[in-house]
């Protein structure tokens, strides 16, 4: 049963995120094993995972203390729910560790098994805390433009990508979508960053008083937008931001799903980026991807209403059965025991300098629109015109065919359009850096030449 990977694949699995009309003509990529940044398929060939999977395995993919994290507690207590007030060490631990390290005061943390859940859960919390404030119409939330917020019907009608809403009859009522925060593409002729920002800032406001303020709930970003197009936000921005924020008693959730856990250059994304959120969602690299977990940091005015609610109704009736799973939890709890005892956020500044500065180096090539990112993040836009900043068309399949060429070369990079996105583990130590750009490189000449002879 081991052969013919392909075709039991075609024959069993639906699979997300892929043009399913083609898939049975290209096949599926089959993975079969890991061992540090690297991933090997069926065929044993190996790849340079420049993605960390799907932004997520940040210690990369052999790492034995969480393997053996997992195995130890699947063999004391393989699984034990929280539901009711039943409780376990690992998810108690898990939950005094993130209060101790969050960046933002925290009262309680609620568990879920995915970026998607927790942000899912801060859109029915922010609802539930106004009922119980005697606040019933405040209840929109605003997310922007390009934002990646995930795949429920909530969640992903607060992601602002088209894709995401077309035939799935999304966004629901109350989700509102506001400016991309991507001065590349969206500035002014002549506009500086903090200017930019500050008219970001302006037509904030004005949908907040359009709506009215008593009717707006919460704002949430991601520090650094991941699969929008991994847009850094201007100079200021998010001071402006708040500053709006505050003045219309709108609270700021920080999705922490990608930028958390040292992506950046700090442990969270809103310390590197200047965020003053209220609550944040992690997921992804908590656990470095080794088991599906994550979280909601909730405040203390958030969980008093939560506390009122149960009084009111019997129960605080939300929860999923794998909430704190005891063995995901365990392997989280490791993971961080791993960051901080390993100084992996001191790491990831030591190597993001050489990161950025080889990902600039690609300002001047004749297919790059603009070199960007932050920390051990980062994306090339392929234009069809550099000067005028053209897109190439959608059909074209440009970033397909440079992702097609990267894999050919040994590198897993990932296509956002056609914006090249790499988010490599955080383990990577310079030479790999080094290669992963010289693979990139070869790629990105090879889908030049293509471009030149297909398209133009």
């Amino acid at each position: 049963m081991t052969d013919n990977y392909a075709a039991r694949d075609l024959a069993t699995i639906a699979h997300p995120y892929a043009n399913l009309a083609t898939l049975p003509d290209q096949g599926p990529v089959v993975m079969e094993r890991g061992d540090g940044v690297y991933v090997y398929d069926s065929a044993g060939k190996p790849y340079l995972e420049g993605m960390s999977g799907l932004w997520c395995a940040s210690l990369g993919f052999s790492n034995a203390e969480l393997v053996e994290a997992a195995r130890e507690q699947m063999a004391r207590l393989p699984f034990n729910h929280l539901f009711a007030g039943r409780s376990h060490d690992p998810a108690i631990a898990l939950a005094e560790k993130l209060k101790d390290m969050a960046p933002i005061p925290v009262s309680r943390v609620f568990f879920c098994n995915s970026g998607s859940e927790a942000n899912d859960t801060q859109i029915k919390l922010v609802w539930y805390m106004n009922n119980a404030l005697g606040r019933p119409n405040k209840k929109k939330i605003i997310s922007r433009q390009r934002a990646y917020h995930g795949v429920t019907i909530a969640s992903a009608s607060l992601t602002g990508l088209p894709g995401n809403h077309a035939d799935f009859d999304l966004p629901i009522a109350g989700i509102l979508h506001t400016a991309c925060p991507h001065h590349y593409r969206y500035a002014l002729e002549g506009e500086s960053e903090e200017d930019f920002a500050t008219r970001l800032a302006n037509e904030l406001e004005e949908m907040i008083l359009r709506e009215g303020p008593d009717t707006v709930a919460a704002f949430i970003a991601e520090p650094v937008m991941g699969a929008g197009g991994v847009i850094v936000p201007p100079a200021g921005y998010f001071e402006k931001i708040q500053a709006v924020l505050d003045r219309h008693d709108v609270y700021m959730i920080a999705d922490e799903v990608i930028c958390g856990f040292g992506r950046l250059g700090e442990m969270f994304g809103s310390q590197a980026l200047g965020m003053r959120p209220v609550s944040m969602s992690l997921a992804k690299a908590l656990s470095a991807a080794y088991m599906p977990i994550s979280a909601v940091l909730i405040p203390e005015r958030m969980y008093q209403a939560m506390v009122d609610e149960s009084r009111k109704n019997g129960a605080f009736y939300h929860g999923f059965t794998y909430s704190g799973h005891p063995v995901a939890a365990a392997v989280a709890l490791k993971t961080i025991e791993i960051y901080e005892r390993d100084d992996i956020v001191g790491h990831v500044r030591k190597v993001a300098p050489l990161f950025q500065q080889r990902l600039r180096e690609f300002t001047e090539h004749p297919l790059v629109g603009e070199a960007r990112g932050m920390g051990l993040m980062g994306a090339l836009e392929l234009v069809a015109d550099r000067a005028t900043k053209t897109a190439f068309p959608a059909k074209a399949g440009v970033g397909a065919m440079f992702t097609r060429y990267a894999a050919e070369e040994g590198l897993i990079a990932r296509s956002l359009g056609d914006s090249m996105a790499l988010c490599p583990p955080l383990i990577i130590t310079e030479s790999e850096i080094d290669l992963l750009f010289a693979r990139l490189a070869i790629a990105l000449d090879r889908t030049t030449v293509w471009v030149n002879s297909t398209l133009k």
